[in-house]
This record gives C-alpha cells, sequence and structure tokens, in this order.
C-alpha cells in the first residue's frame, strides 16, 4: 500500500515562526567572497556544478548559498535538502547558517548525511519494503555475527570465507544499488554461494525488523522507483537541493539523488574531481565528469583561488594531478609566496622513514620549535607504530590523534544493545549481545537453546 502523500513532514508552528528573512542589513553574510565565490552563491536557479579545489572556501560558499537562498525568501528551511558525507560537516553547516543569518536557519529538517536522511525517508514508508517503523539500524559487529550465522549454516568454511569478507562484498554489491535479484553473473561469494546468501542476509534482516547501512539507500531507491506518485511528491517539496563532496558519491547515492532530482531542477552539486580518492569503497568520480550530461545546460563554476597552502605547494600538487587525463580541469593558485619548497626524500622502510622524522623533529627543536608545532601525517594508522617506537625511545613527546570511535567501544555497544533489546523484543542480536553480560554463566550452546524455544 502506497504511503499517502500528508506521511510527509508538515511544516511545524515553530518552524513558521523562525523562517523569517532577516531584517536589516540582509546581504552582510556575502560580505568578503571573492567574485568566483559570489557567482556560486548567487546562481541559485537550475543545476549548477561547483568545482571547488581544495582550501579555495567551499564550505563557505555552501553555507552562504544555503544563507542567500533562505534570506532571499527563495525557499523554507524545510523545502531544502542538503546532504553531506560526515555527521560533522553536517553540524559545522548548521552551526555556519546560524551565525551567518540567525534564527531563520531553523527548521532545516533535511540537512545530515545521506544515511541519516535517507533513514529519515525509509522510517516514514517503512512498511513498503516489509520493515515497520521502529527498524533496528546494525553496526558492523551485528552484521558480522549474522553473516557467521548463516555461513555455518550453510556449512561454509568461516575461516576461509570470513564474515568480514562477506559484509564487504554485501556493502559493495548494496553501494552499487544491487538487490539480491539484481546481483550481476559475475558478482559471487563462496564458490557460487553468494546470491543465496546475500537473500538469506536481507530475510533474515527483515525479521529482525532491522537494516544495515547500505540498505538505509537501498531501499530509498526500491521505494522510489516503484512508487513514482511518492518520489513526485518528494522532488517537489525539495525545491533546492545541495550535494557536498560530490565526487565520493558511489552509485547507491548518485541513483537516490537522481530520483529525487529533476533533469532541470534546483541542484547544486560541491566537489573536486581531483579529490576522488575513495574509489577502493565504491565512489564514482565519473558522476561528477558526467554533471554536465545528466544536466544540459548546467552551470559549471570553478573556486580556483586558495587560502591554505603557498605557492611552492600548490605548484607540486598541480604538476602531478596534470598527469590525471580524465578530469575537468581547474588551475589553482594563491597570493601567498612565502614558505619553504617541498621536499622528496626516499627511504627503504617504515622503520629508516622513523628515524629520519625523528632526527628531522630534533634538529628542528634544537633550532628553537616547538614539539606542538610539529606533525607528522600517516595514510594508515597502522604506519604510526614505527614513529611511536622511535619517539618513545628518544623520549620525543607525541599525542596520537583519532582511536576507536565512542560508539565502538565495547561497553557502548552492550549499552546500546540493551536500549535495542528494550524497543524490540524481535532484536535476537541485541539479546546475543548482552545475554551473559555481566556474566551470568550463560555458554553459546545455552544462547542457542534459548534461540530455538
Amino acid at each position: 500500500m502506497l504511503a499517502p502523500v500528508t506521511d510527509l513532514p508538515a511544516p511545524r508552528i515553530s518552524d513558521l515562526a523562525r523562517a523569517q528573512a532577516p531584517q536589516g542589513a540582509a546581504n552582510d553574510y556575502l560580505a568578503g567572497l571573492n567574485p568566483e565565490q559570489r557567482e556560486a552563491v548567487e546562481t541559485t536557479e537550475g543545476p549548477v556544478l561547483v568545482l571547488a579545489g581544495a582550501g579555495t572556501g567551499k564550505t563557505r560558499v555552501l553555507t552562504t548559498r544555503l544563507a542567500h537562498i533562505l534570506a532571499t525568501g527563495r525557499a523554507k528551511p524545510w523545502e531544502l535538502l542538503v546532504v553531506t558525507f560526515t555527521n560533522k560537516a553536517a553540524r559545522e553547516m548548521r552551526g555556519r547558517i546560524g551565525h551567518l543569518i540567525g534564527p531563520s536557519s531553523e527548521g532545516l529538517r533535511w540537512l545530515g548525511t545521506f544515511h541519516s536522511v535517507a533513514a529519515q525517508i525509509l522510517r516514514r514508508h517503512a512498511e513498503l519494503v516489509g520493515l515497520k517503523s521502529s527498524f533496528t539500524i546494525l553496526d558492523t559487529d551485528d552484521q558480522e555475527r549474522l553473516l557467521k550465522q548463516l555461513l555455518e549454516a550453510a556449512n561454509i568454511d568461516t575461516k576461509r570465507f570470513t564474515p568480514k569478507s562477506l559484509a564487504h562484498m554485501i556493502d559493495h554489491w548494496k553501494n552499487r544499488g544491487w538487490t539480491p535479484d539484481k546481483l550481476p553473473p559475475g558478482e559471487d561469494f563462496a564458490n557460487g554461494k553468494g546470491p543465496a546468501l546475500y537473500a538469506a542476509y536481507q530475510s533474515r534482516l527483515a525479521t529482525l525488523n532491522a537494516c544495515d547501512f547500505g540498505d538505509l539507500l537501498l531501499h530509498n531507491i526500491t521505494i522510489l522507483s516503484k512508487h513514482a506518485d511518492l518520489a513526485e511528491e518528494y522532488r517537489r517539496r525539495f525545491r533546492y537541493i545541495l550535494v557536498d563532496e560530490y565526487q565520493d558519491t558511489n552509485v547507491a547515492q548518485y541513483l537516490w539523488l537522481r530520483l529525487l532530482t529533476s533533469s532541470t531542477g534546483n541542484v547544486c552539486c560541491v566537489g573536486d574531481d581531483d579529490q576522488s580518492i575513495y574509489g577502493w569503497r565504491g565512489a564514482e568520480v565519473d558522476n561528477i565528469l558526467r554533471f554536465e550530461r545528466d544536466f544540459p545546460g548546467a552551470k559549471v563554476i570553478r573556486l580556483e583561488r586558495n587560502y591554505r597552502s603557498t605557492k611552492h605547494i600548490l605548484g607540486a600538487a598541480s604538476a602531478l594531478i596534470a598527469a590525471n587525463q580524465d578530469r575537468l580541469g581547474k588551475t589553482l593558485w594563491t597570493e601567498d609566496d612565502s614558505g619553504d619548497k617541498v621536499r622528496v626524500r626516499g627511504v627503504w622502510d617504515g622503520e629508516a622513514e622513523a628515524r629520519l622524522i625523528a632526527d628531522e623533529i630534533e634538529t628542528a627543536r634544537k633550532q628553537g620549535m616547538n614539539y606542538k608545532d610539529m606533525a607528522v601525517l600517516v595514510r594508515a594508522s597502522f604506519q604510526m607504530r614505527a614513529f611511536e617506537e622511535r619517539f618513545l625511545m628518544l623520549a620525543i613527546p607525541y599525542v596520537v590523534i583519532g582511536g576507536p570511535r565512542f560508539f565502538e567501544r565495547a561497553e557502548i555497544r552492550d549499552a546500546h544493545a540493551y536500549l535495542r533489546l528494550i524497543q524490540s523484543e524481535d532484536d535476537d542480536l541485541a539479546f546475543e549481545r548482552i545475554v551473559n553480560v555481566p556474566k551470568r554463566g550463560i555458554g553459546d550452546t545455552s544462547v542457542q537453546k534459548i534461540l530455538h524455544i
């Protein structure tokens, strides 16, 4: 049964009261923008692609554009769809808009990450994909435990075909927008058992009234594809759509956006094809490269003035990226002529690199530089071990930025599982996690007997 249009959230009285255009110097928020930034802010109608190089003020342009749309009365806050890639970016954007134009920015109900916005839509129409609106979103740990059960039930060696590898494969399929019945022949896992495992996994999720992060978008795509009138209602509701980091979108995110955007709609995508580095997790740089084909007559605006780096750094970066033939092209420039030249040093291995860096740190310290003014950036956290060992040996004080995320800590997962079980008695995965936490002398065998009662 198709959910009625009235299921879409109506503006609240509090929203209507707040959504008044600011009085007084309404255009103060435009002060300080360079010509290209201002053009990106004021070109509000029709499809717009903003190619924003690193350090060119992309976030300021995005937030000011939003503020401009609201301040000039082109749309109400609840008529804007704004998607980002991280919760931090969404919070920062919301705070900046509020700082620019005050209370009229409140009521931005559709500003968030792809997954958070998709979750809002899915909770309103969950029954269309066989779920209840109270569905649970599984974390990685619960997902892998469920997949392990399915692998064992299918008599598949979980050491050879691990739950983690199956989770990665299913995530890949969902990032491509593939449901179990639409898997291409070449996609497989465990010698031909991939499609059956995927279907069994989705069936088990439905039984648990749960979904994983990939389902948030995949279920949205299913709903909007099968119910054209519902998709059209969302397209009418979202008068303006803004997308951040467009170069990092995957196929599922692209399909979702296309279903919510008409070909002549007011959609603004901000990104940089030169910064597309997430192909390994499904990002499709072609999404940004074909923007003008997807939206004929689109306006392309290039932000090329860099406010972050020196001329030497820009020169080195530009020389490297120029070798890429598949790019839309732009030339970053800066007025900052200061700074040292970029040095490239070659070493044999990680230990040699750690020794070299530690020596340079000690040299800089003897020349009067403070430790707090030095930083070591690594590509992956495992590379830190050699540096930490060397720093400890030489008594160089350091702080590691990063570590386990709050919600990934065992005690937080346990507390979350208790809350999930309170919300839904059908959540077997949450039950399995906390049935013996704290220790109650209940083993795996007892748990399986309980589950089969």
